[in-house]
């Protein structure tokens, strides 16, 4: 199973991903800002989904068309 981020890059574990538009987190008042980076992703079972890790947000997901390889 391949991953890619929006620009056809292929995602591998513990991969460093910037998003590439401010996002609302569902059951959250937070945003994600255009910008921000993750390091160490985590890859599921699902190739249009990942789960990065962040202080203020655990077990976030992200799907990949909003993301790309930093």
């Amino acid at each position: 199973m391949e991953v890619r981020d929006t620009n056809g890059n292929t995602l591998s574990e513990g991969d460093s991903v910037s998003v590439t538009k401010d996002l609302k987190v569902k059951g959250s008042s937070d945003v994600v800002k255009r910008g921000t980076v993750f390091k160490n992703i985590h890859l599921t079972d699902d190739p249009g989904l990942i789960e990065v890790r962040n202080k203020q947000i655990k077990g976030l997901m992200l799907k990949t068309e909003f993301v790309k390889k930093h």
